[in-house]
């Protein structure tokens, strides 16, 4: 194994145990959603920007995964439309408040949103975080703090309030990103490689997913969890959630 390779496993190792030991704030916020869950309430997941929709793609129609969530997957941000054209989209101030308009967020009493952003400092994720506290939705930030301090008011990479995610949501998950994202020294090249911010966003999902699951079951109810659908009987175990949920989560069908 390359001298490369090893930094970098023992680098996600290190941040996957910090973010293992989040474990009392990531219980505080599943115990919030199993809540909304039973209570028939909307529980939304946003990826603002970039690879930070991955954090949203995760957990939508996932093998182990909860079939409750409404993940807003939206086309200007994803990269499959332009990487530079999302990295544009994320940065323009009020972006976050149509997309929130056409996923309905907030039209109704009780919903639940995770923002997920790694850095947690651009537009489109201040304005979802706002916007969302404007509308009575509880939010639940996934992101760090690792970089806010380092980034000066008035960057590009900022809203223009220069507020931080961190600050704003009512729940902070620390995902525990090291500053630069990519941390690993390979000889020859002049930036650093192996990135971070997607292990650390996913695996604060699956965290969450799991403890949501434990949540619903200690109240009594079900949890509503697929399997995979390439497993003998899968389709047919999952059709019952597909159809229940099939209504309320608009990219599950």
């Amino acid at each position: 194994m390359s001298d490369e390779i090893k930094r970098y496993a023992k680098t996600i190792e290190g941040i996957i145990e910090g973010i293992a030991k989040e474990e009392p704030t990531i219980r505080k916020a599943a115990d919030i959603i199993a809540n909304a869950i039973i209570g028939d309430h909307m529980v939304h997941i946003l990826g603002t920007g970039g690879h930070s929709n991955m954090g949203a793609e995760e957990v939508l129609w996932r093998a182990g995964g909860l079939a409750a969530w409404n993940p807003i997957l939206d086309p200007g941000t994803n990269l499959i439309h332009g990487a530079k054209r999302s990295n544009i989209i994320e940065r323009t101030p009020g972006y976050a408040i149509g997309v929130l308009d056409a996923y309905r967020v907030g039209f109704k009493p009780g919903e639940v949103m995770i923002i997920v952003n790694a850095y947690g400092i651009n537009s489109m994720t201040i304005d979802a975080v706002l916007e969302c506290r404007k509308r009575g939705v509880t939010t639940i930030a996934v992101t760090s703090d690792s970089y806010c301090a380092k980034v000066p008011a008035g960057a590009r990479s900022r809203h223009p309030s220069n507020r931080n995610l961190f600050e704003e949501a009512d729940i902070y998950i620390n995902n525990h990103l090291p500053y630069g994202d990519a941390i690993t020294e390979v000889e020859g090249c002049e930036a650093t490689m192996g990135s971070t911010s997607t292990f650390c966003n996913c695996f604060v999902m699956n965290c969450i997913e799991m403890e949501v699951a434990k949540a619903l079951a200690s109240k009594g109810f079900t949890p509503p969890v697929f399997k995979s659908a390439n497993l003998p009987g899968g389709d047919e175990f999952n059709k019952a959630l597909e159809e229940k949920y099939g209504p309320l989560v608009k990219h599950l069908l």
